[in-house]
């Protein structure tokens, strides 16, 4: 295991898993989320899909990576890249409480995010994983 790409629906357990066999490996680990939405010191902007296909060819070009996150058609390329595939499938009640849990922690300031922990992503969260389940078989 050199090139992993941890994937699922939002709280799976996609960045726990990641921090773990990145600690374990002893492999970076990498948010697809943080390659989307790039940071600089006084902005945050979305990367085209071409700019997020070079920076993870980029990546990739040093040999060993965990890459963790939702599907996306700029991401596609790291299914022919990795060498091992983990795809999280957790059950919809404890990804539903995993969203209130991440929701409460954010903005108590226990847990970081990179994005506003607010109540029109706590509903778009709630939203992706139902429609995860109405669409699982397109997955």
């Amino acid at each position: 295991m050199k090139k992993v790409l941890i994937t699922g629906i939002v709280a799976s357990g996609k960045t726990t898993l990641a921090k773990r066999l990145s600690e374990t490996l002893k492999i970076p680990w990498y948010e697809l989320d943080l390659i989307v939405h790039h940071r600089t010191e006084t902005d945050r902007y979305k990367r085209t899909a071409d700019e997020q296909i070079e920076v993870i060819k980029d990546i990739d070009s040093h040999g060993e990576w965990i890459f963790e996150g939702t599907d996306r058609s700029s991401y596609r390329c790291l299914f022919e890249m990795a060498d091992t595939i983990l795809f999280l499938d957790t059950p919809l009640w404890k990804r539903r409480i995993r969203i209130l849990t991440r929701f409460l922690k954010q903005n108590l300031g226990i847990e970081k995010c990179n994005y506003t922990p607010d109540i029109k992503m706590l509903k778009m969260m709630y939203k992706w994983t139902r429609d995860f389940e109405d669409n699982r078989s397109d997955f």
